[in-house]
This record gives structure tokens, C-alpha cells and sequence, in this order.
């Protein structure tokens, strides 16, 4: 039988375990759990970790303990990466969660199932997808109702059910985060045989309704700028706060090392 089993190194940052890997590795890693999820009935969650993804896992437990439910969180923000370089890790690049879904895409053999967003930003996803990769598979996907305070047990079954008719080995969940993050944790004894990811904005990006950052602004780290410019009321409060703590813990962190020292 075919494993799928992985070593897999990592660097903390915050107490978040981060994989010391690049896009290539990464996508590599997730075809061959995808191409064993079925005969070893496995579900292998993957998250892409920004500074308000590490910071909101050490400042909200629940979140935290979430996290380290995950098989592989990927370095998705520059100031990570500085970080875990300093720390030996030796990356030339964050690995940007919207960028490695068009790795995961291109994967061949492998089929896809979205979970999020609008009916109109699936299909205008979609649409975008097969025009950009003319073999992509699309098995299905599915946009839920919105409820602030969770689905009912109804409706994640019926969540459930959608994604193992579909028969997808990839399934990506853009309810923004802290949502998909936290779901994807708690059913991940029920998910269907696959990789799940967590990806936030992603959807919104490749669909063409939200502009990404220049690569000069996410190279250095100014991504956040960008994107708070761009929705200043819904993000002014996450990166404000979170990249305050993020500093703060970093500090904090370093402290204890040196007294320990």
C-alpha cells in the first residue's frame, strides 16, 4: 500500500509549528497525501499562516490548540520567514498561500472541491480556474449559508456529504479566518478522505474581485498595508492589534530565551 508518510521539519515561531519548506516541497508533500488519502482514509489539513494567524494561535488558546491539530502550516508572511532564518531555517521565500493553490492546481491526476465564498464567486472562480488551467478537474463546490455562530449539525453533514460525493483529493475552505481555521480542526475526525486547506482570500484573489499586493509590497513585508488600505474597516483592527502583539511576543520570547540562557 501506498504511504504517505512525510518527514517534515519545522521551525517555531510563537509556539506554532511552522514547516521549513518552499512552494515546490510543499506541493510535493500535498500530492502525495492526496494520492494516498483514499487507501490509507486519511484527512491531512494544511493552513497557511500569516503574523495574525501565529499571533491569534498564542493569544487564543482555542485557536492554538486548533492549529496543532493541523499536519502542515506553511510560513505564509515575510516577517515569519525573517524569523525562522534567524532561527537556521535557511528560506528564500514565504510560501503565500494563494500561490501554492495554483502549485496545488496544476497537480496532475488530482480533482478539487470549494467551500466558501458567494454562489457568484465560485463560478466566477471557476471560470477564471479552467481558463487558466484547461485541465484543472472541479469536482464540486458548495457555498454555505452564513451563520455568524457555526452551522447546524444538518448542515455540516450535509457539508460533509457534498465533499464525499464529489470524490475531490483537494478541498479548499475560504470562510476567512478564524472560521475555516477552527472548522476544518473540529470536523477533522469526519472529513472525507483528502487534503483540506485553509486559505483564506484566495477565492476573491484568483477570481479577480480583490487585488493582491504588488511583489515589492509583499516581498518586504508590506502586503498588510496594502490590503488594509484596500478594506480598512474589516481589517484596520487585525493587523493593527495582531502585528502590535506579534512584536510584542517576539520580545517577550526573546526575554525568557535570555534568561533561561
Amino acid at each position: 500500500m501506498q504511504t504517505s508518510n512525510i518527514e517534515q521539519k519545522n521551525c517555531p515561531v510563537l509556539g506554532v509549528a511552522l514547516a521549513v519548506t518552499d512552494y515546490e516541497a510543499a506541493a510535493a508533500t500535498v500530492h502525495a497525501w492526496s494520492t494516498a488519502a483514499r487507501s490509507e482514509k486519511l484527512a491531512r489539513t494544511v493552513s497557511a499562516a500569516n503574523t495574525h494567524v501565529v499571533t491569534l494561535a498564542r493569544h487564543d488558546r482555542q485557536f492554538g490548540q486548533a492549529l496543532a491539530s493541523y499536519d502542515m502550516v506553511v510560513p505564509d508572511g515575510m516577517p515569519l520567514i525573517w524569523v525562522m532564518n534567524r532561527r537556521g531555517a535557511g528560506l528564500r521565500d514565504r510560501v503565500y498561500g494563494p500561490t501554492l493553490m495554483l502549485h496545488v492546481l496544476q497537480l496532475p491526476g488530482v480533482s478539487h472541491f470549494f467551500l466558501g465564498g458567494s454562489e457568484k464567486l465560485l463560478e466566477t472562480l471557476s471560470v477564471k480556474l479552467k481558463e487558466r488551467f484547461p485541465a484543472l478537474r472541479i469536482a464540486g463546490s458548495y457555498s454555505p449559508p452564513f451563520s455568524p455562530d457555526g452551522w447546524s449539525e444538518e448542515e455540516n453533514a450535509r457539508i460533509l456529504r457534498k465533499i464525499a460525493e464529489s470524490g475531490a483529493e483537494c478541498v479548499w475552505v475560504g470562510l476567512g479566518c478564524p472560521k475555516q481555521e477552527l472548522w476544518i480542526a473540529r470536523n477533522k475526525a469526519k472529513l472525507p478522505p483528502g487534503v483540506y486547506f485553509a486559505i483564506g482570500a484566495a477565492f476573491a484573489f484568483h477570481a479577480g474581485l480583490v487585488r493582491q499586493a504588488p511583489k515589492w509590497m509583499q516581498d518586504r513585508g508590506l502586503e498588510w498595508i496594502f490590503r488594509m488600505a484596500a478594506e480598512p474597516r474589516r481589517l484596520w483592527k487585525r493587523y493593527v492589534v495582531h502585528n502590535s502583539l506579534f512584536l510584542w511576543y517576539l520580545l517577550v520570547d526573546g526575554c525568557l530565551g535570555k534568561r533561561r540562557r
